[in-house]
């Protein structure tokens, strides 16, 4: 029997692994790209990504899930959807705008309050660990407690080692040797 992330692996390798040269968010260059917006936004993949994820963080005690606008956003979404189909044990989830509003509330983490609350900082996939990290310092400005950072994939660049040296824990659903990459 295929496992949610047996299945989730392949879809990934599938989809979202794209051959070929590209400049990445940190400015360096790969001779591959993993576009894992192929498979947050998938009809097929999405549920499995919740799954998957949950059960990454399922020994951590967590109120909420979010992460730094775009990569984030459908990750929380999935664990949400996932979570609620499980146990019926609530869990929020959150977005981190990369600058507050100018206008309405004017706020810069949307959903509902995480002050005061224990939650996980997600992201699709991280090279340097910037995008968690910005989300980290926005989260902790707004009251609540990061538990720990949850990648579906670590590009094994250093993401890891600087979320470390910050004081948290650090899950990634798949490193690049799982995708035969690297």
């Amino acid at each position: 029997m295929t496992t949610a992330r047996d299945r989730l692996l392949e879809l990934v390798t599938d989809l979202a692994v794209v051959h070929g040269r590209v400049t990445l968010s940190s400015g360096a260059e790969a001779d591959y790209y993993v576009d894992l917006r192929r498979i947050t936004l998938h009809g097929e993949a999405a549920p499995l990504v919740g799954e998957v994820m949950l059960d990454l963080v399922d020994d951590l005690e967590v109120d909420a899930v979010g992460g730094l606008t775009m990569g984030a956003d459908p990750v929380a979404a999935a664990m949400l959807h996932a979570a609620a189909g499980r146990d019926g044990r609530p869990l929020d989830a959150f977005v981190v705008r990369k600058s507050e509003k100018a206008h309405g509330l004017q706020q810069r983490i949307e959903g509902p309050s995480i002050e005061g609350r224990r939650v996980v900082v997600v992201e699709d996939t991280s090279t340097t660990g910037n995008s968690p990290l910005t989300a980290v310092q926005a989260v902790r400005e707004a009251g609540a407690e990061v538990v720990a950072v949850a990648v579906i994939v670590d590009r094994d660049s250093g993401a890891r080692e600087r979320v470390e040296a910050e004081g948290l824990t650090y899950r990634a659903a798949y490193q690049l040797g799982d995708l035969g990459l690297g």
